[in-house]
């Protein structure tokens, strides 16, 4: 797998924040071998609580996909984005991620005056940002945020499973379960794989021309 170090944003905490819209930031799907990396923006409306908003990785799949419902019907606005595959394999996951989670915040209808980023990292964005590490259990925006990436992935999956069922995306979601690798190990790579992650990278060699041959073992 390619290196994802990269220097970082470096962060300047202000001792106040701008007045108007806070947005928040998180993504789905770094870790996994195969599909894309998807990111969520969110600008929660204070005038309609939302109840049980909490770090999706700590909720039930029929808790998320019925949060998931409520942010789209309650959220001030929101957009969700995401990476290729293709600029995955191009950029790097760090990168690819920091690029789709730009776009999530430039897909936002209304502009927030600050955004929210889960993590230690922040994208490029034209906008006044601070990351939180540990952001989707602290502020409901994040949380919400990270809801709607990791429903809209893993829907995502499902699609990928009914294209290439001998996988098993619907159940693993793209990430290095001893199914998913005995999967590979039967039948290579397909072209949602992540071509540069190790386990992907070892079904697959280099043809005489250059180009990337998938090779079931």
């Amino acid at each position: 797998m390619r290196s994802s170090k990269s220097s970082k944003v470096e962060q300047v905490k202000l001792p106040w924040d701008p007045i108007g819209l806070m947005a928040g930031v998180d993504e789905a799907g770094r870790g996994p071998l195969a599909g894309p990396v998807v990111a969520a923006a969110v600008i929660l409306d204070d005038s309609k609580r939302i109840r049980g908003l909490a770090d999706s990785k700590q909720l039930t799949p029929l808790q998320r996909d019925r949060l998931y419902d409520l942010i789209c019907e309650k959220a001030l606005c929101l957009s969700i984005a995401q990476a290729s595959v293709e600029e995955i394999d191009r950029l790097n996951i760090y990168h690819a991620t920091m690029l789709a989670m730009k776009r999530a915040v430039e897909g936002l209808r209304l502009k927030p005056a600050k955004v929210l980023v889960d993590g230690n990292a922040l994208p490029r964005i034209e906008v006044l940002a601070e990351a939180i590490v540990g952001g989707d259990a602290k502020v409901k925006s994040i949380s919400a945020a990270s809801i709607l990436a990791k429903v809209h992935r893993d829907r995502l999956c499902k699609e990928l499973h009914e294209e290439f069922p001998q996988y098993g995306f619907a159940a693993h979601k793209g990430y290095s379960t001893p199914e998913h690798l005995e999967a590979l190990r039967l039948h290579g790579a397909c072209r949602h794989h992540r071509r540069y992650f190790s386990p992907v990278a070892a079904t697959m060699t280099l043809s005489p021309g250059g180009g990337v041959t998938v090779t079931p073992s």
